[in-house]
């Protein structure tokens, strides 16, 4: 039997009613069970941490659990990729770094698109990385070191924790921007035992990792990495206040399966803001040096988009690419 156009009309019309009446009732009744927390890192990271602290939070608002799993691998490759196939309804969600939007470029073959297989759900946090040197280098000052690295090319040994990372991509950050040449020296475990031996020179490090080396004066702190000082280490200035417009830290935020229903993510999105806001959560995020961040869904997918560029154009720049 052919229907008459009109009919058809309606019935296209009727069904877009329901499917939005669906969304709409799935985001008011969401969470109805445990919503899993993949993080791409282990345990004890700075990653795992603000995921730690901002799970019970949500766990509490929500009525349902919001449950906290490890999955490293691949260069945080593997977590990214079991988010971007899980169903697009809300349960699994991913702690996302900046590290995501560095592999987008660093990685050749990689089985899925993190722009576009994801949903921005909410910007959480930045954390400053701070440059830090042996109490034995020369330099005290970002323009000393400079001065000395360019009088002593490729002799300073600059530690990373790994090909492509946040810590080593804010050293070659920092040396496309002053012209120095320092040399990677990439770990797989520690860097500190080696940096306070003397047997590296410099790191880009994250602030929670070295902070107490630089408070107990063995290790010394010559700037930090983000636009503006940090709280944690306030009388240390900021590389910018000596190479205008540097500035590298790492960033932490949810992200959803492409496709999840916005209601969802909208839902997300105002508990995670109101969390930001929380004095203890603030005074736990700035024990480990890092600084609540909130934007709106949209605000933090520009914002992924703008950062996977700019690192992009360094790891092209110079020519990084993993084994």
């Amino acid at each position: 039997m052919k229907l008459p156009r009109r009919k058809l009309l309606h019935l296209a019309a009727s069904a877009a009613v329901l499917s939005a009446a669906s969304r709409i009732a799935l985001a008011f009744d969401y969470p109805t069970r445990p919503v899993r927390l993949i993080v791409g890192f282990f345990a004890g990271g700075l990653t795992d941490i603000l995921a730690r602290l901002l799970s019970p939070w949500l766990s509490e608002r929500f009525g349902q659990q919001f449950i906290v799993e490890d999955q490293p691998g691949a260069g945080t490759n593997l977590a990214a990729e079991a988010v971007v196939r899980a169903p697009p309804d809300g349960y699994t969600l991913l702690m996302a770094t900046s590290t995501n939007a560095i592999n987008a470029t660093l990685y050749d073959n990689l089985k899925f698109n993190f722009i576009r297989d994801t949903a921005p759900v909410a910007s959480i946090a930045r954390t400053p990385l701070v440059m830090v040197v042996n109490p034995s280098f020369p330099a005290k000052t970002v323009p000393e070191f400079i001065t000395y690295a360019k009088a002593n090319p490729g002799k300073i040994n600059m530690a990373t924790s790994g090909i492509g990372s946040s810590v080593h991509l804010a050293g070659e950050l920092f040396m496309t921007m002053t012209g120095v040449e320092l040399v990677p020296v990439h770990y797989r475990t520690s860097y500190v035992p080696d940096i306070l031996a003397g047997q590296v020179q410099v790191v880009f490090s994250p602030i929670p990792t070295t902070i107490q080396q630089v408070r107990a004066g063995k290790l010394r702190a010559l700037a930090v990495t983000s636009e503006t000082r940090s709280q944690a280490l306030p009388e240390v200035p900021t590389i910018g206040e000596f190479v205008p417009g540097y500035e590298a830290s790492v960033w932490n935020g949810l992200v959803a399966p492409k496709h999840t229903p916005a209601e969802i993510i909208e839902k997300l999105y105002k508990e995670m803001d109101a969390a930001l806001t929380d004095p203890q959560i603030m005074a736990r995020f700035a024990e480990v040096g890092s600084v609540p961040k909130s934007m709106t869904p949209a605000d933090f997918g520009k914002f992924i988009f703008e950062d996977t560029e700019k690192w992009g154009k360094i790891i092209q720049a110079a020519n990084i690419r993993v084994d």
